[in-house]
């Protein structure tokens, strides 16, 4: 595993935490939903981006 997939992975749990605190916080949909799409694009980023893929 590289460095660059470790922090896209690092980033995208990161932002899913966010996820998670916002709906609780009762924030609205849309920023949840902004939030929730660059965790997963973050995520998908960093798992495209293991060696097992290259």
């Amino acid at each position: 595993m590289n460095g660059t997939a470790t922090a896209f992975i690092v980033l995208g749990l990161f932002l899913l935490g966010g996820v998670f605190s916002f709906v609780k916080q009762g924030l609205p949909k849309g920023v949840i939903v902004l939030l929730g799409l660059g965790a997963s694009m973050a995520l998908v980023a960093g798992v495209m981006r293991l060696e097992v893929w290259n």
